[in-house]
């Protein structure tokens, strides 16, 4: 199946010079909740606006669903939803009015019954009425994500959709996202909630310094990069890690009381065992252990760094 959007060598200088993208391939497939992630000023936001017809590239083209976006734009664009990071509404519309006015503006027939869904699924509809104005900022992002929802579109763009919102719009909003999922709707987010990523992407892409560094299936990220981290509580404190042990690698913390041992998941059938054979072998004994896998945040954290180190 063809990818629903594809970019290809698309980037970005800005008159000051600066150079926000540089060369960005990317193919994202129908139907997946693909996750965008990357440091502040990475080029992630710039990206998008491209992609929805804000921005102008310097080079390079966008393709959605066979509908270019400078040749045809209209139609291209007709299939993409945004939601920005930053609230901009019509303060004194109502919110069915605003909502009603988004789908028209694509050319969407009126469809009360649909809108009405909507705003149920959004907790908005008792506050239909009511002028944006008079929302609470949590309410205002609901409407944001109506709003960007109500033409029905394709492929939905969520560019920080849960930044200092409550958790109960963040809640409402995953239940909705993985509906929006389920019935057909590709879904591309950026989030500093590394966890959020890690929860709901099929994908994941690190995006840094204006450059798309990896684009992984999220489970085979996490199989290839993930690290573990074994702790053993130590019966008896040691001075330092004896010379037996030094192929593993050992770190002695807490006064000595603790061995901490760094290793990679693929690795797990032969170190952990051999090591703990090793330490039987030599009468250090513990009373407790326990292991960590690395989260996606520390996969990302270390990408990032591994990369700015070697742009240096």
């Amino acid at each position: 199946m063809p990818p629903i959007l594809r970019v290809a060598q698309l980037s970005k200088t800005y008159a000051s010079g600066l150079q926000a993208l540089t060369a960005i391939d990317l193919e994202i497939r129908r139907g997946e909740i693909f996750a965008l992630l990357g440091p502040n000023g990475a080029g992630k936001t710039t990206l998008i606006g491209i992609i929805c017809g804000i921005v102008t590239p310097t080079t390079g083209t966008v393709v959605a669903d066979g509908h270019d976006i400078v040749r045809d734009y209209r139609a291209a664009r007709a299939l993409i939803g945004l939601v920005p990071q930053e609230l901009s509404t019509y303060a004194f519309e109502t919110v069915w009015a605003t909502v009603s006015f988004s789908r028209g503006l694509f050319g969407r027939a009126p469809s009360p019954p649909f809108l009405e869904k909507l705003l149920r699924d959004l907790s908005l509809w008792d506050k239909r009425k009511e002028r944006i104005m008079a929302l609470s900022g949590g309410m205002k992002r609901r409407v944001m994500i109506a709003k960007a929802l109500a033409h029905e579109p394709q492929i939905l763009f969520l560019d920080e959709p849960t930044a200092g919102v409550d958790v109960e719009l963040r809640r409402d909003m995953w239940a909705l996202v993985r509906g929006l999922r389920d019935s057909g709707v590709t879904i591309i987010l950026t989030t500093h909630y590394i966890h959020e990523a890690e929860e709901m992407a099929d994908r994941i892409g690190v995006i840094n310094k204006g450059e798309l560094i990896l684009v992984e299936n999220k489970t085979d990220l996490m199989k290839k990069l993930g690290r573990k981290q074994l702790t053993l509580h130590l019966r008896q404190p040691l001075q330092m890690i004896p010379a037996e042990l030094r192929d593993w690698s050992l770190v002695l913390k807490e006064q000595g009381h603790e061995i901490e041992y760094n290793f990679d998941a693929v690795e797990e059938g032969t170190g952990v065992p051999a090591l703990l054979q090793r330490m039987g072998d030599l009468g250090i004994a513990f009373q407790d252990l326990n292991t960590r896998q690395s989260s996606l945040e520390d996969i990302f954290v270390r990408l990032v760094s591994e990369r700015s180190g070697a742009g240096q």
